[in-house]
């Protein structure tokens, strides 16, 4: 059980809502009663399972006690533990789930903060609920998101100069260094190599994370910061085991491609 300064929510505040007995499972967590009840309905008239808390340490204890679910929705805001020290603390203890913020929060810095924390998007509550529905449509179900690339190659690995891309368990090394990606990152760089020396627009890069015609922040151009964001990240990971890596160029209005060695 998780103890210390937050106290453990007890067996009260967990409500699970039961669909069909192969649905996917969703755990909700958020301290907003009318929100969270109103998507604890709308995901289970879509044929989820959900099981929701009210605040993180009650859900630190479902996993504890062997919990499962194949996608988390976390509230950012939340009084004694946030939402990022309750992925931080999730990560900790080797649950490796995928976890979306929901958040009334749109500053690229709460973005940033997110993905960096190992979260797999960031949506804004206002967001329908069929947005929802969708996007985690496509996470839970393992939907794969390499459009135009006709998946992934047959081969396991693919190297590319220094380079080298394992695709049956999702691992980069650069000149044998192991690069620690989530798999986001992983399908990113991965994406760009396999077409090493084409541009690749900002578009096709946010529709391998989220899949086709989903939109985030603000404007018909709000996904450009997204893809940024993730590139930024990607970039200073490289850079830190090499500090002369320069292989991903970005082409302002456009997107990115990766060069070979001779770049």
């Amino acid at each position: 059980m998780w103890s210390g300064s937050d106290e453990a929510g007890s067996a009260e505040e967990a409500m699970p809502v039961k669909g069909a007995a192969d649905a996917v499972r969703i755990v909700v967590v958020d301290d907003d009663d009318l929100f969270r009840q109103t998507l604890d309905l709308n995901l289970t008239d879509a044929g989820y399972e959900v099981t929701s808390f009210l605040n993180g340490p009650a859900a630190l204890d479902h996993f504890a006690s062997g919990g499962r679910a194949d996608v988390i929705l976390l509230d950012w805001r939340m009084p004694g533990m946030n939402g990022l020290e309750v992925l931080r603390r999730l990560r900790r203890s080797g649950i490796a789930t995928p976890v979306i913020f929901l958040t009334m929060l749109s500053d690229d810095i709460y973005e940033e903060a997110a993905l960096g924390g190992g979260a797999v998007d960031f949506i804004e509550k206002s967001r329908r609920p069929s947005i929802l529905v969708r996007r985690l449509r496509l996470i839970a179900e393992g939907a794969r998101l390499a459009p135009e690339a006709g998946g992934w190659p047959a081969e396991d690995v693919l190297r590319v100069g220094r380079l080298e891309l394992r695709f049956n368990t999702n691992r980069l090394r650069w000149a044998g260094t192991l690069i620690d990606l989530t798999v986001t990152e992983f399908k990113i760089i991965a994406l760009l190599a396999l077409r090493i020396g084409e541009d690749v627009s900002y578009r096709e890069i946010y529709d391998l994370v989220h899949g086709r015609n989903f939109a985030a922040g603000y404007g018909d151009e709000g996904y450009r910061a997204n893809v940024r964001t993730f590139i930024k990240r990607i970039r200073k990971k490289l850079l830190d085991v090499d500090p002369e890596f320069k292989h991903i160029h970005n082409y302002p209005g456009f997107g990115y491609r990766y060069y070979g060695a001779s770049h």
